[in-house]
């Protein structure tokens, strides 16, 4: 199942957050790049003091213990108005 997964993240080059087992550690905002047998390839972005690196990195499946990614994302700046579709019904809008 996670295998499925990963290679419809990687078709839809969508980030994915992953949490890797043996290091106890979150890759954030990753890109699945490649999945060759148990080997994952991704590749993101990392920041630490003023300096910013791209990383691509291979892990193998089973040291993944989950995957998340993000769905939908509201901007919580004042001020701005939400976007709406001029289709969608007045009932299901969202008031700003």
């Amino acid at each position: 199942m996670l295998h499925r997964k990963l290679y419809q993240f990687c078709a839809e080059q969508r980030p994915v957050w992953v949490f890797l087992r043996d290091q106890q550690r979150w890759i954030e905002e990753a890109l699945v790049v490649e999945i060759e047998g148990d080997l994952v390839t991704l590749r993101y972005d990392a920041e630490d003091d003023d300096d910013s690196h791209s990383w691509e990195e291979s892990v193998r499946l089973d040291s993944i213990g989950a995957v998340s990614t993000r769905l939908s994302y509201v901007s919580r700046t004042p001020g701005e108005e939400l976007l709406t579709a001029d289709d969608c019904p007045e009932a299901e809008r969202l008031s700003g």
